[in-house]
């Protein structure tokens, strides 16, 4: 048995441009064999607007399918398993201790980490639903199975409101989620994360930590620094880390990583 950790640029969207595409050049073709053979200025109007859409799908759809194929698990590229394990690699779990995966998608995460803490239980938690369909809680075990990966378990839940007791683990970890929650405040939302965390833990997180989405994140370390967290820091991880400069232009994509440790 294979693990299946997906790709969040699924097959479906691809074939939904793929299907937009034909349909309006079909729409084009008609309305070009109308136009030119009555005297109809409306259908070469139309003609027009449908070329111009299949165009504007084709160029969408073939940008999707390279964000596919550089995600992808199976692919030459495996950016996505290169993310997941680099962030792995940060987190340490004490021998008999607790981490949690908020948002876990497809377990991928949660199994790197536990892979690496085998006397550690890890969790990976999610809402999952209809947004990501292809995920699950079942898709997620399936993939610890196909792993060998017994310490892992997954529930669902909310980052807004997280159904744990503070200080309930002794790492927390996340990766590419908190973007996707629609909020003003997505610093707030980091909070309610960190506040999971033992004193002693470690907090590892990436995402698309962009000012428009997130606000100013080298203000918000500071805070974390006078809240009393140690060791805060904040990587670019697309200048060499988990991809270089030029490929983060490639896939029009920023990245960056939070650590911290809590005293």
């Amino acid at each position: 048995m294979k693990p299946n950790y997906k790709n969040w640029v699924p097959k479906g969207m691809l074939i939904g441009y793929l299907i937009g595409v034909i349909v309006c050049l079909i729409a084009a073709v008609v309305f070009g064999v109308i136009g030119f053979t009555q005297p109809a200025t409306w259908a070469v109007v139309l003609l027009v607007l449908f070329a111009l859409a299949a165009f504007v799908f084709a160029i969408i759809g073939a940008f999707m399918l390279y964000l596919h194929n550089a995600f992808s698990y199976d692919g030459s590229w495996q950016l996505s398993r290169i993310i997941i394990e680099g962030v792995a690699k940060y987190v340490r779990v004490p021998d008999g201790g607790k981490c949690l995966d908020v948002g876990c998608g497809s377990g991928a995460l949660t199994i790197a980490v536990a892979k690496r803490n085998k006397n550690a239980t890890v969790v990976g938690i999610d809402r999952w639903g209809k947004d990501y369909a292809s995920f699950s809680q079942k898709l997620c075990e399936d993939n610890a199975r196909a792993e060998g990966v017994k310490n892992v378990s997954f529930c669902q839940g909310n980052a807004l409101q997280l159904p744990f007791e503070d200080e309930t683990f002794d790492a927390v970890t996340s990766n590419y989620v908190y973007h996707n929650i629609p909020s003003k405040d997505r610093q707030a939302i980091l909070l309610e994360t960190l506040r999971l965390v033992k004193k002693g833990g470690i907090f590892a997180i990436h995402d698309l930590f962009t000012e428009n989405k997130y606000g100013d994140m080298f203000q918000f370390v500071e805070k974390l620094k006078d809240m009393g967290y140690e060791r805060v820091e904040l990587i670019d991880t697309t200048k060499g880390k988990f991809m270089t400069e030029k490929e983060a232009k490639k896939l029009f994509l920023s990245g960056s990583a939070i650590l911290c440790g809590k005293k």
